[in-house]
């Protein structure tokens, strides 16, 4: 489909092309303004402040072919190659999640839980880096090791921490546990943990992200149960463990901690009032 955009063409005219994304997106007039804001390198502000600004030709050109990526499906932040994430951007690649908001519930949580000043921590399957780099900002005091099985993701990741300046994160390769050593104060994840079955695959921006990193066996706890097992190996007497999880999880992961010997075993919810992070204190009584 082409948009045919014309050859002169205000700010204000541009953000009128929302109502064309509206059968492609949940949220077609925030598309528009991050690739407007993207093209123009200005704040969202710029767009209301000067919308009478006209856009030169190589802007509406580099717009119409933003435009025909996203009605097609691909990801916003996979067309202008970022996400905003925390306090910061980071950029994303199709070889990672897309860093959701609601992960952020998990940095929330993970800062009420361990008020340590020199913790160490473990971010397991980090991605794009987003947890382990947000934690790392909150807390320079903090020695963080993010890990990935993916070797364009653990890059993916160490971009970041370089671009962030953040020399309080190590960013290394290997599966879950392998690449790391000693013990930890907390360990946080935001595994796979979509059933594979499930429809919603076929649906939106999640078709054009890696199944290895939203997929996970046994209806989507494999890699939760993996964690949380092995995980007693690696933390400290006290030490915590939080990891995402799908809304309608929560119970299932509360029962595994329970089951496996964590204590204070809780749950905490989303923006949208969904069960999604579910954490447990490891009293030390390994067995």
């Amino acid at each position: 489909m082409s948009f045919n955009l014309l050859i002169k063409m205000q700010i204000r005219q541009a953000l009128k092309l929302s109502e064309q994304l509206h059968k492609v997106s949940e949220s077609p007039q925030l598309d528009l303004e991050l690739m407007l804001c993207h093209l123009l390198d200005k704040p969202s502000s710029y767009l209301f402040t000067w919308p009478d600004a006209e856009l030169d030709s190589e802007i509406i050109s580099q717009l119409e072919a933003m435009l025909e990526r996203r009605l097609n499906g691909e990801p916003v932040a996979h067309i202008i190659g970022y996400r905003g994430f925390w306090s910061f951007d980071l950029e994303v690649s199709p070889h990672t999640l897309i860093p959701r908001p609601d992960t952020e519930v998990l940095v929330e949580n993970a800062l009420q839980l361990c008020q340590k000043q020199n913790a160490r921590v473990a971010d397991l399957g980090t991605g794009t880096g987003a947890i382990a780099l947000a934690l790392a900002t909150e807390h320079p005091g903090w020695e963080l090791v993010a890990s990935d099985f993916v070797a364009e993701a653990a890059e993916l990741a160490e971009r970041n921490r370089k671009r962030l300046k953040l020399d309080n994160v190590a960013v290394v390769q290997g599966s879950w546990f392998e690449p790391h050593n000693g013990t930890y104060d907390m360990i946080v994840s935001n595994p796979p943990y979509i059933d594979p079955q499930d429809p919603h695959l076929q649906q939106g921006d999640v078709r054009f992200e890696p199944l290895s990193a939203l997929t996970a066996d046994q209806q989507g706890m494999a890699d939760i149960e993996f964690i949380s097992s092995h995980a007693r190996n690696y933390l400290k007497s006290e030490g915590v463990l939080l990891f995402e999880h799908g809304y309608d999880q929560g119970e299932l992961c509360r029962d595994l901690l329970k089951r496996l010997g964590y204590k204070e075993v809780d749950t905490a919810q989303d923006y949208g009032q969904n069960d999604r992070v579910t954490y447990g204190i490891w009293p030390g009584n390994r067995e």
